[in-house]
């Protein structure tokens, strides 16, 4: 490992566009590297997601993490969501050390990055059907694997706002 090499990388230095993304996952691959991508929102960081990144890079050697931008999220979640900006939570998702780089997206699918990235392995939480999985047929359709991860109970992030929310009632003025 060279001096540079061993010099950590900031959280926010693993956070690239699409088009940095693909040469930075064309570049692995001529090292012979897999690379597995996963995707969500991320509003609230947690365990379960945690657990989820750490078995999805298990599944390979180079992790990309596609992240539903602002109004992606608000869409498929609702008007009070995301609680974090996506920049925030790009950030956070780069900080893990299983994260190797994050790409933002901005429709409701991950599908254009993963068309463009073709990973060797498209990971997604084991609460999806396998039939669900958007992006399933084009990677098995290049030779890749789809990998259901396991679900960790009692960690979700709806029910981490749920919690707080209750916990923490509003008075009215």
């Amino acid at each position: 490992m060279s001096g540079q090499d061993s010099i950590p990388k900031r959280a926010r230095e693993k956070i690239v566009s699409l088009a940095g993304a693909e040469r930075l996952v064309a570049r692995a691959r001529l090292r012979g590297e897999c690379i597995v991508f996963t995707n969500g929102c991320f509003d609230l960081l947690h365990v379960g997601h945690v657990r989820s990144l750490e078995q999805a890079r298990s599944c390979g050697d180079r992790l990309v993490v596609a992240v539903n931008l602002d109004a992606s999220v608000r869409r498929i979640k609702g008007a009070n969501r995301p609680v974090q900006t996506a920049r925030t939570r790009m950030e956070v998702v780069a900080a893990l050390a299983c994260v190797d780089w994050v790409v933002g997206f901005a429709a409701d699918t991950p599908l254009r990055p993963i068309r463009s990235l073709r990973p060797d392995v498209l990971a997604k939480g084991g609460d999806w059907q396998a039939d669900d999985i958007v992006g399933r047929q084009e990677v098995e359709g290049w030779g890749g694997r789809v990998e259901r991860l396991r679900v960790i109970p009692g960690h979700r992030t709806t029910e981490m706002i749920r919690r707080l929310a209750k916990s923490n009632p509003r008075k009215k003025r």
